[in-house]
């Protein structure tokens, strides 16, 4: 499925993006990244967790990292805290809470780290990278790590079976009507491997609205010449841009403005902004 995403997490990413082009820059960890679930996945053999809207931080026992290898600046005493000897590396989530995602951005992304922003923070860790064992194994020793530091703001993000297909839709209206994006499913059985994998799929609600469109953005690159994207305006008055969806002939002759849209998203930002916005059709009147 296509995705256009927010400004706000948009322009963090470009910011890591270059950032991972400067010299300095360590190489990037590999980690086990997940795939879009089937809408009607049977969830026997999955254990399932939420899925945070945080920032993915990898610990290697000496240094906190973004998924692209740039160093996280976090304070002296927040990595004090996490295992070094022996060394235990954690794949996770720096989280500040539902819906707080751009607040976070804001204080990762700091190369002098405000000690009192950081208190609020949570390193919600759901993975050993590059360990040994099953997912469930890796999980139980990840539980018992957190219970061992004994520390608020390292958590083993709980992992929980589900019966069935009618109790996994449940958890996700339960999760998603609480302010949460959405759920994770890590097959049980699965050993630990890098990059995209079966064995780990995210499952968020996909929701369509209206718009109308009230103006053009040219496209460059390979759309030069035609549509880049719609700016559009939602009916509480919000207006944003719609960037995927379309076919070539959609963007050869795009909505005209005064056109009323179909999009699909994933919820809206704390700004009101639908996130991962995309074309779905003009409506007909």
């Amino acid at each position: 499925m296509q995705q256009h995403l927010c400004p706000s997490r948009r322009g963090f990413l470009g910011w890591l993006a270059a950032a991972v082009a400067t010299p300095s820059i360590a190489a990037a960890p590999a980690p086990m990244l997940a795939r879009e679930a089937p809408a009607e996945i049977d969830p026997a053999g999955w254990l399932v967790s939420e899925k945070f809207d945080g920032v993915r931080a990898l610990w290697d026992g000496h240094s906190l990292r973004f998924r692209s290898g740039l160093r996280v600046h976090a304070p002296a005493w927040f990595l004090a805290r996490l295992p070094s000897q022996p060394l235990v590396p954690l794949d996770g989530e720096l989280w500040l809470g539902r819906g707080r995602f751009e607040l976070l951005s804001g204080i990762v992304r700091k190369t002098a780290p405000v000690d009192a922003e950081w208190q609020s923070l949570r390193y919600m860790v759901f993975d050993q990278p590059g360990t040994a064992g099953a997912f469930g194994e890796r999980a139980a020793r990840i539980e018992t790590l957190a219970r061992a530091i004994g520390w608020p703001q390292l958590v083993a993000v709980p992992q929980s079976r589900i019966a069935d297909r009618a109790a996994l839709a449940r958890r996700l209206d339960e999760t998603v009507s609480g302010g949460g994006e959405g759920l994770v499913l890590h097959r049980a059985d699965a050993l630990w491997q890098p990059g995209r994998s079966d064995a780990l799929l995210k499952l968020k609600p996909l929701n369509d609205a209206e718009a109308v469109v009230v103006g053009h953005v040219a496209g460059r690159g390979k759309h030069e010449g035609r549509l880049g994207a719609l700016r559009v305006r939602s009916e509480d008055g919000a207006e944003f841009l719609i960037g995927t969806g379309f076919s070539d002939a959609q963007r050869g002759q795009p909505p005209a403005p005064g056109t009323v849209v179909t999009y699909t998203h994933r919820g809206s930002t704390a700004g009101g902004v639908p996130r991962f916005a995309s074309f779905l059709r003009v409506r007909e009147l």
